[in-house]
């Protein structure tokens, strides 16, 4: 196990690199700011020359890899880090310089069921794109195919396994501190940082993921999925079908080819709704450079390593508060709030209801030009923290991609309305989940179930009467024994000095992740 020394260097060193890109500013000027973290912040600033305006992406890209990661994974949360940084972090795409291309050509060669040599022809040494966690090279096979290979960066297993871990570390001295950081959760943030990243780092289910999210929307038309080669395929290597076609972010080549910019844009929603609410699998790393559009205006997803799930009754309750917010319905909202237990039943659901409608009115019927993002986020935020509304972790990949989508869909189309082309498809989609007939077939399918399998009667019961919560249970945490609790030693005092100290680097440490 790591000791608490190697922890706090390492969270010194990458407190000195936010500080150089000015990323401590606004920790310091947030009223939620422990007093020790304020302070701290400081002392790792001084001394160095910040820019005016912060750079959080930069921040993130010198730390590193899984720096940048942790990134992406706080673009999510602008409740902890506010909104400027979470529109900055969602920029953040991970370009990095490439690994030695000898390096890279090692690991294919070793990594499938034959040499390099006897699957691919050709493997361009020069990458089309270097990640945190893998670069990809255009490639042709020896039958003949044009295809993609991402391969791992050498190295970054260990390297993760290393910054996570005192990630983690930091994480539960930062929640230790009660109040608002405890509100907030880090540690279970790390906890799916840590799961996302490991799913990433096996590319074997990055390919699973492709297949399978090929297979839901294959009757969905104007969207594809590159077909994966699994013979040149493993933990370590991925190769899939090329994709020739011009990233969605390209808006003055995508007119030249005469693409309608509103239908692409209302496509690109429609879609994502499709695999969150009718599926319950979507691609969660849905920015503009995972997007391309071929010539005839199919949109072309790639980059599957991020993948969110949603249970059943929780699409229930999503399609629920989204049709709500779209159609004026605050009360069923804060009712879907309450039964999902999103809120503790000791508030009242009128008043929540109430102030939900603060925020929503002002927003429904204009176009996101008229909005201002920044002013809805922070209300909304305050009505979470004013009826201790815990983060819930397993919608944190949605919000994510809500972001994203949206942010796409206004740069084709400035003028859209969000809320205008969801509720049609969230309408039609409760209709026929919940609608009569759709309940009358569902009742009538269960009992003829139930009356061949008596056996299962309790546990089809208990599908019929699913329990309150719509989170799955969290993740185990790891155990961390927090520095200020070693005081069986003999040299007490100088742990209660280093104690102190530790406490606020690892709140520190944390609290500016999340703002870099």
């Amino acid at each position: 196990m790591t000791r608490p020394a190697t922890h706090i260097l390492r969270l010194l060193k990458w407190g000195r690199i936010l500080a150089r890109h000015g990323a401590l500013r606004a920790i310091e000027a947030d009223r939620n700011t422990p007093p020790q973290v304020k302070r701290l912040c400081r002392i790792a600033r001084f001394g160095t020359m910040q820019p005016k305006v912060p750079d959080y992406a930069g921040a993130f890209r010198a730390i590193g890899p899984a720096a940048i990661k942790l990134g992406q994974t706080l673009a999510t949360r602008p409740d902890i880090i506010g909104e400027e940084a979470a529109h900055n972090l969602l920029m953040l795409q991970d370009q990095l310089p490439p690994a030695p291309f000898d390096l890279v050509y090692a690991q294919i060669d070793t990594s499938l069921n034959k040499p390099a040599a006897l699957l691919f022809e050709y493997i361009d040494p020069v990458p089309v794109g270097a990640a945190s966690i893998a670069q990809v090279h255009r490639a042709r096979t020896t039958d003949g195919k044009d295809v993609a290979i991402k391969v791992l960066r050498p190295g970054i297993r260990e390297q993760f396994g290393r910054d996570i871990e005192t990630y983690e570390w930091a994480a539960a001295h930062l929640e230790a501190l009660g109040g608002e950081a405890a509100r907030l959760r880090p540690q279970l943030v790390v906890a799916n940082l840590k799961r996302w990243t490991l799913r990433e780092l096996d590319l074997r289910r990055e390919a699973a993921s492709a297949s399978e999210l090929k297979e839901a929307m294959v009757g969905v038309e104007g969207y594809d999925i590159p077909t994966i080669d699994w013979d040149r395929t493993s933990g370590r290597v991925l190769t899939l079908e090329w994709v020739d076609g011009v990233k969605i972010s390209d808006i003055d080549a995508l007119k030249a080819a005469g693409h309608d910019l509103n239908k692409m844009a209302e496509k690109l929603v429609l879609t994502f709704l499709r695999q969150a609410i009718s599926e319950g699998f979507f691609h969660a790393d849905m920015h503009q450079g995972n997007l391309f559009v071929r010539a005839d205006g199919t949109i072309v997803a790639i980059d599957f390593g991020i993948m969110g799930r949603i249970n059943r009754q929780a699409r229930f309750w999503l399609a629920e508060i989204l049709y709500g917010l779209t159609t004026g319905n605050y009360k069923r909202v804060a009712e879907i709030h309450f039964e999902a237990q999103y809120v503790p039943s000791y508030h009242n659901v009128d008043e929540f209801a109430t102030a939900l409608r603060a925020v929503g009115e002002p927003t429904r019927g204009k176009p996101v030009s008229e909005l201002s993002v920044g002013e809805m986020l922070d209300s909304l935020f305050a009505i979470t923290r004013d009826f201790d509304m815990q983060t819930q972790p397993h919608l944190l990949l949605l919000q994510k991609t809500m972001v994203m989508v949206e942010g796409i869909a206004t740069s084709l189309n400035p003028s859209i309305n969000m809320w205008d082309v969801a509720a049609p498809y969230v309408r039609d989609w409760i209709r026929g989940e919940l609608g009569p007939e759709a309940m009358l077939a569902d009742g009538i399918r269960k009992q003829a179930e139930t009356l061949q399998m008596i056996p299962d009667l309790i546990r089809r019961l208990d599908e019929q009467l699913p329990r309150k919560g719509g989170a799955p249970e969290p993740p185990p945490l790891p155990p961390v024994q927090l520095i200020w609790e070693r005081n069986g030693q003999s040299n007490t005092g100088r742990y209660i000095v280093v104690a102190a100290l530790a406490g606020a680097l690892g709140a520190a440490a944390t609290w500016a992740a999340g703002l870099s």
